[in-house]
């Protein structure tokens, strides 16, 4: 059974005129603030590493709140009929319809730790969904004495939608750990019947060091089968054998481009925020080399290490970067083949054009909505965002008119 939610439509060229849209101009010159990692020299890589030019072709947009009172939705997956599947954090998935209507919550999931980041996480579901109806999520499993760990689990939900059924867990993370922050863990299909997950680091000096060890999961992105969760990883000699790439903080966002090559972006510290071009077997620096610095506001590393790979592009200060998309659809004609990626502490939708792999420019979309979660492009064309916060939100955003 669905309950409708209330639904109401905003104008971002009419709320201009009250005011919503007053910081949009200073709020788009999101280059203006002196990096964190200036304090000690910090300089990029190499050209267009960072603060990219400013796209110009701004588009008004329209808001749709399609569900409402969400309570910290984190994952969010379209169905072939129209429906979407939304986790709320606290272990929740429901269904939101094209009209709005709002799930009960579906049963069969497992127990889940939902202390502060931790919780039910992102969700997936199979190219053949119409027939297997199998989906994907992960999640912050319990394993007793206040410690945790990311897992990923599988099922069928069931024909009326109200069920998950034949669950199984297939994947664990390695070692637990008593923390309740950097669990990572988005999902990308790599169309060959396996999926990508992007795993957090836990956060703390003691475990983050095992974002550079060979034969922990902690900060790294694992590629296993998506039947039953065997290794297929990159083959890395003296590593898991699950384990793609290593030396990363904690994955937020992650998508497979319209080339086919896999990206993920990560929370960096206080600045670094990285967006990453994921190749097999590589080492992606984290926590020996990194751009922005501690909280305290100490150095932290380096920048450059020989034998780990510079980001694509990096951020600093830090937006947040959460979940991500390249768009492809037909209602933003200019906007083909962009990454579009939410930010959590920006409260915004960043675009990036890439060219031949480089980020060549930068927008800043829909500032002010809120905490952006999630990015998803519909079926329609349109954007479909998730608003993490205790009132959370489902909104369509399209073109104005």
């Amino acid at each position: 059974m669905m309950r409708r939610t209330r639904r109401t439509t905003t104008s971002l060229t009419a709320l201009a005129a009250t005011g919503f849209l007053a910081g949009a101009a200073v709020a788009q010159d999101f280059n203006a603030t002196e990096p964190n990692g200036a304090a000690y020299d910090q300089t990029p890589a190499f050209e267009g590493q960072t603060r990219a030019p400013e796209l110009e072709g701004d588009v008004a947009l329209q808001q749709t709140v399609l569900a409402e009172g969400l309570e910290h939705p984190w994952g969010l997956v379209e169905m072939p009929d129209g429906n979407w599947l939304v986790t709320e954090r606290p272990g929740r998935m429901r269904m939101v319809s094209p009209e709005g209507e709002l799930s009960e919550p579906i049963t069969g999931l497992p127990e889940v730790d939902a202390r502060d980041q931790g919780g039910l996480h992102d969700v997936s579901i199979a190219e053949d969904f119409a027939d297997t109806r199998r989906v994907w999520w992960t999640y912050a499993e319990p394993r007793g004495d206040g410690e945790n760990a990311t897992a990923v689990a599988t099922g069928i939900l069931s024909e009326d939608g109200t069920a998950l059924e034949e669950v199984e867990r297939i994947w664990q993370q390695q070692p637990a750990w008593a923390s309740t922050k950097h669990f990572g863990a988005r999902i990308v299909h790599d169309g060959e019947g396996n999926i990508f997950v992007g795993l957090g680091e836990r956060s703390d000096p003691e475990p983050r060091v095992y974002a550079q060890d060979p034969q922990a999961t902690l900060g790294k992105i694992i590629r296993i089968d998506a039947e039953d969760g065997s290794p297929a990883g990159a083959d890395i000699e003296g590593a898991l054998p699950e384990i793609w790439s290593m030396g990363h903080r904690n994955i937020q966002g992650a998508a497979m481009g319209p080339d086919g090559q896999l990206w993920m972006n990560e929370h960096g510290p206080q600045g670094g925020d990285e967006l990453n071009a994921i190749e097999a077997g590589v080492n992606y620096g984290w926590p020996e080399v990194t751009y922005g610095v501690d909280y305290s506001g100490a150095e932290m590393g380096v920048t450059e290490m020989e034998g780990t790979e510079q980001p694509v592009y990096y951020w600093d200060p830090s937006p947040a970067i959460s979940g991500m998309a390249f768009y492809e659809g037909d209602m933003f004609a200019d906007w083909q083949g962009d990454a579009l990626i939410g930010g959590l502490r920006s409260g915004d939708i960043i675009r990036l054009d890439i060219e031949d792999g480089m980020v060549t420019g930068e927008a800043r979309h829909a500032t002010g909505i809120g905490r952006v979660r999630e990015v998803e492009v519909a079926s329609d064309g349109a954007l479909m965002v998730i608003i993490d916060e205790e009132d959370g939100q489902l909104i369509r955003i399209t073109p104005e008119g």
